[in-house]
């Protein structure tokens, strides 16, 4: 029995690395992850084969015997399965749906014998056994074992002051190519990343504010007008780039939280 899978980590990464320190489980994602924070990000195994984050290893795995290898090995498994269907043969002891996609995937409470969502979408006792608050604010990572998370405001957490004005988004449909790189101090009206297409040519993306380039979606990915590409943050400080957020370590600590609750209950 493999100890927990987290549901296509889409943005398949920071929540996953403090879990894993205490049980080891696979992580599922897609074929072409729109991970931003991709130097924190377990995703990015699916395209370098295998990435380190904070001493932590995770390599893409493409069979049963490929995840049991990994996890012999103490790496987390990434396995390419938007749907999860490979979750049915792991038979896990806790399954956690990590997509925070706001609305309810499809998993249910039948699904593994701890199942455990995050964010709004999820009635904690009803679609799953626990929901951990992902919104930021004095309840962030609270464990819910009746109800559900608070709504999606649509508005990001402010960090500096800012809100919308850190997230790049693509300014049409097409291939983003960054211009500028994680890490990177960036400048307002600074050119961050274009979108080419047949129809439109290029369109470039531009930084709102001054900062550090925190993520940046890896170039070539297919995007459509107004997804998130990007994320500035404007207390420039270079090393948040290559280290997990503290909004991720209070999550993935609520994470926990739930799961040794429902161990120790039995």
């Amino acid at each position: 029995m493999a100890g927990i899978a987290l549901r296509r980590l889409a943005l398949a990464r920071k929540h996953s690395c403090d879990t894993f320190r205490s049980a080891y489980h696979p992580e599922y994602t897609g074929a072409r992850p729109t991970v931003v924070r991709r130097t924190v990000a377990f995703a990015e195994a699916v395209a370098l084969g295998a990435v380190t984050v904070e001493e932590v290893t995770a390599c893409l795995a493409t069979s049963l015997e490929t995840i049991q290898t990994a996890l012999a090995e103490g790496q987390v498994p990434v396995v390419v399965d938007p749907n999860g269907t490979t979750i049915t043969q792991l038979h896990p002891a806790v399954l956690v749906e990590a997509t925070l996609s706001k609305y309810n995937s499809g998993i249910t409470i039948e699904d593994a014998p701890i199942v455990i969502a995050l964010g709004p979408g999820y009635e904690a006792g009803k679609d799953v056994h626990a929901v951990i608050e992902t919104n930021r604010g004095h309840n962030l990572g609270r464990v819910y074992l009746h109800g559900s998370a608070e709504p999606n405001t649509g508005v990001p957490g402010a960090i500096g002051g800012y809100t919308t004005e850190r997230l790049l988004r693509a300014t049409g449909a097409g291939k983003l190519y960054g211009v500028r790189q994680i890490g990177d101090l960036v400048q307002t009206g600074e050119h961050v990343a274009v979108v080419t297409s047949l129809t439109n040519g290029e369109s470039p993306v531009t930084a709102s504010i001054t900062g550090i380039l925190r993520g940046l979606v890896r170039d070539g990915l297919d995007v459509t007008a107004g997804m998130k590409v990007g994320d500035i943050d404007p207390r420039a400080a270079r090393e948040h780039c290559f280290t997990i957020s503290d909004k991720s370590r209070a999550i993935a600590g609520g994470v926990l939280e739930a799961i040794l609750y429902f161990l120790n209950k039995g």
